[in-house]
């Protein structure tokens, strides 16, 4: 398997989680949780979403040969993990209402952060000669 369908499978894995997470949000949760907590959730869900659909242009962009093959990769592993422990995290805190979890979400928003850096440097070092035809 390549690198490129790995992570349009893992991006699609993050999307419909999102998803469904929103509509849990809105169906299961929204008597449950605080408003605030409520709020915490919903965030995780979009930033899941936000960075699944990133997931997926990095795959694209990797499968086109634009940028540096490297960079590209290790944005979208970057993208992965910081979307786990972000969204994961706030997730958690959402759930458990424990605030000490809310600690950990910036580590991922390091991560995440990392990964459209390199996706930039990866952009701007590429010589775009590798663009591939249909």
């Amino acid at each position: 398997m390549t690198v490129e369908r790995l992570f349009i499978a893992i991006a699609a894995v993050l999307g419909g989680t999102a998803v469904a997470a929103g509509a849990f949000a809105t169906h299961a949760l929204k008597p449950q949780l605080s408003e605030r907590l409520l709020t915490v959730f919903e965030t995780a869900a979009r930033y899941q979403m936000y960075h699944a659909l990133a997931l997926l242009l990095v795959a694209l962009v990797r499968h086109q040969g634009l940028g540096v093959p490297g960079l590209i990769t290790a944005s979208g592993w970057a993208l992965i993990v910081g979307t786990a422990i972000f969204s994961g995290s706030l997730y958690a805190l959402a759930l458990t209402g424990q605030t000490m979890l809310g600690a950990v979400a910036p580590i991922g928003g390091a991560a995440l952060m990392v990964g459209w850096g390199c996706l930039a440097v990866a952009g701007l070092l590429g010589t775009g000669e590798g663009i591939r035809s249909g």
